[in-house]
């Protein structure tokens, strides 16, 4: 990942104590958002950019930022939106590099696993990552945010600007459909009765 270690250029920059500012709280989560943009846009040169437009529009609104409220989650929505209107159709190439298991991020943080999370496991990463890759933008965005990040029904409405409603059916429904792409895998490798997807369908 291309090192961003300054506060980038905005034609309407906020002022020198907000930028300090802007600097100490919004920095520290640039590998965070690496990470996701990575996962959304496939490929690193693509995150990379992701991420520069996301602190560039950040930077930019920082002064419409509410301090005390959720940072985080205030970068993942501008980072989502920028996804969502800019990177779907300009994506610039297949991916290139192994990214983090995403089977263990995707499951790592349920307090209790099913057994279908532990088969899911021990799927080899480069297969899970490319049936994440098969689910619709929407349903990986939500998947990733929910199950990755850690972020909550309310959280992610907010970042997708979305009714919660609406994230618990992405959710529900993207879950379904990895456990549907990851059965033959599963029975593979003699995971017993493959990774059940009746129960979530």
């Amino acid at each position: 990942m291309a090192s961003i270690t300054a506060v980038p250029d905005a034609e309407a920059a906020p002022d020198t104590e907000t930028a300090e500012q802007f600097t100490d709280q919004a920095m520290p989560y640039v590998g965070q958002l690496y990470g996701a943009a990575l996962r959304m846009t496939g490929n690193p040169a693509d995150a990379e950019d992701l991420v520069q437009e996301t602190y560039a529009k950040a930077y930019a609104g920082f002064h419409g930022f509410e301090q005390g409220t959720n940072l985080r989650a205030w970068l993942y929505r501008i980072q989502a939106n920028a996804y969502f209107t800019a990177y779907r159709s300009r994506r610039r190439r297949p991916q290139e590099v192994s990214v983090d298991s995403v089977e263990s991020a995707a499951y790592g943080h349920a307090a209790e696993r099913s057994a279908e999370d532990m088969a899911l496991e021990r799927l080899p990463d480069k297969v899970v990552r490319h049936a994440l890759r098969e689910l619709p933008d929407h349903m990986r965005v939500a998947v990733y945010l929910a199950d990755a990040e850690g972020f909550r029904y309310a959280e992610i409405a907010e970042i997708m600007r979305v009714p919660i409603g609406t994230v618990m059916s992405r959710l529900h429904r993207g879950r379904a459909r990895l456990r549907e792409l990851l059965e033959d895998h599963a029975r593979d490798l003699g995971l017993a009765g493959g990774v059940d997807s009746r129960s979530a369908a």
